[in-house]
């Protein structure tokens, strides 16, 4: 089961944002928290904030904390302001003021299950091995060319 907790006009690029959210996708909510802590970026601390959210949210789902890794964290654009810059000669240069959307999204990691979606047979001895398919890579019977002299 899938829990969200969103971020909405953050005022820093998302370029920025991104740098910090890379790092976290796909760790445990544990190590992500810990990671974020230790990080010198100002998006770190509302990237932290925002887990400690999803984490509290999960709580209230009844989901364990424990279980919890972090699936998606994304880093969307938001609104743009616009503003200008007098320039010399009368001119005006844009500044924009851009902001973010972030949304992450913790998910629970997957019982682990007996037999792999792989197929498997047994031998005469009743040992499992897996199934070799037959790919490009495979080497293939070539003949050797020989020259007379």
């Amino acid at each position: 089961m899938a829990v969200t907790a969103t971020l909405s006009n953050y005022r820093q690029t998302p370029r920025k944002v991104r740098l910090v959210a890379t790092l976290l996708k796909g760790k445990p909510v544990s190590d992500a928290l810990l990671e974020v802590k230790l990080l010198d970026k100002r998006a770190a601390a509302p990237i932290e904030k925002l887990i400690r959210s999803a984490v509290a949210n999960a709580k209230a789902q009844g989901l364990s904390v424990d279980d919890l890794f972090v699936t998606e964290l994304r880093v969307d654009k938001g609104v743009v302001m616009k503003r200008i810059m007098p320039r010399a000669m009368g001119r005006a240069f844009p500044i924009l003021k851009r902001s973010s959307h972030i949304t992450v999204v913790l998910g629970e990691k997957e019982k682990n299950t007996k037999g792999s979606p792989k197929a498997e047979e047994k031998n005469e001895k009743g040992v499992t091995s897996r199934v070799r398919t037959m790919g490009k890579n495979t080497p293939s019977k070539t003949k050797k060319k020989t020259t007379d002299k």
